[in-house]
């Protein structure tokens, strides 16, 4: 899979209005739709989720005591990169309007045999 970071660079954050009757076109129904998107976005929040505590991890010091805090700048830096990249929902909007995702539908097979 390929850097998720790199491709939704250029991406606006803000949420904006869709076609639905457009978007579904494709699957003919707007439900199947939905969920084609929403399983994309909960893959691509997992995967977002992974990546950030691995690089936070690397930070990461165990000491006993509580008092002890110590800040770090580029531990920073990075949760506010994270924070400010657009929702998984809009980045799986994204990618299924410019046809990005492959899916397929079980179900469909097994009624036409």
């Amino acid at each position: 899979m390929s850097d998720i970071k790199t491709q939704v660079q250029g991406l606006d954050p803000n949420v904006r209005a869709r076609d639905v009757h457009n978007m579904a076109k494709e699957t003919g129904n707007i439900y199947e739709t939905l969920v084609v998107v929403a399983k994309r976005a909960r893959q691509l929040s997992v995967d977002l989720k992974h990546e950030l505590h691995n690089k936070l991890e690397e930070f990461a010091v165990s000491t006993d005591t509580i008092e002890e805090i110590n800040e770090n700048k580029e531990q920073i830096e990075i949760s506010k990169f994270y924070e400010r990249l657009p929702n998984p929902v809009i980045i799986a909007t994204e990618e299924y309007a410019d046809g990005k995702l492959y899916y397929r539908n079980n179900d469909l097979k097994k009624k036409k045999y």
